[in-house]
């Protein structure tokens, strides 16, 4: 039996669950709503305020598809409660961010500014910071893949490098930095 599969979610006061036709999870809460089409042979109910996923077979593919779909609902359900946030700090002189609405704007040391447009489901803010510490951007949004994907793109515009750390990284991400080049002894 899968060990994540196995457990029940436990929803939250205002969390609501209904599994449609063709077997769609729909999760309804304070943050929003999101939907997750479950495999047909994943058996999805709900009763008293916990949703049980169960599996007909003990087929590789059905305990592989059990384990998802339970950690993927049980993410739906924190989403909607809770949301997600990503905090990604950039590090580089004179690097910085600004958030106009639904487009972000970075200085990333290239040649031109990179604009990047934000979909509607991730929310985008630029706290202020101290004179020389470096900038942040938070992403905040209910539906935890799609703000992962969004960050993970971000921080592709300038990856961090190992010798002086420059670049867009997760905040409490270490980067294993490496030694430059020494001169040679005579």
């Amino acid at each position: 039996m899968s060990r994540i599969g196995k457990l029940p979610v436990s929803l939250p006061q205002a969390v609501t669950v209904t599994v449609g036709q063709d077997n769609v999870v729909k999760v309804k809460g304070p943050q929003g709503e999101l939907s997750q089409k479950v495999d047909p042979d994943i058996k999805v109910t709900v009763e008293g305020g916990v949703v049980k996923v169960e599996r007909p077979t003990n087929q590789p593919r059905h305990r592989s598809l059990h384990g998802l779909y339970r950690a993927l609902i049980h993410n739906m359900v924190i989403g909607v409660s809770e949301g997600y946030k990503i905090q990604q700090e950039l590090i580089g002189v004179g690097y910085r961010v600004e958030a106009q609405g639904q487009l972000l704007k970075f200085s990333l040391g290239y040649s031109h500014d990179i604009y990047f447009q934000l979909p509607i489901e991730v929310k985008a803010e630029v706290p202020q910071v101290k004179k020389g510490a470096n900038p942040i951007l938070v992403l905040s949004s209910c539906d935890k893949q799609l703000v992962g994907m969004i960050a993970a793109k971000i921080r592709s515009f300038r990856k961090p490098e190992p010798y002086k750390g420059k670049g867009i990284k997760y905040a409490g991400e270490y980067i294993r930095r490496k030694a430059g080049k020494t001169a040679a002894a005579k």
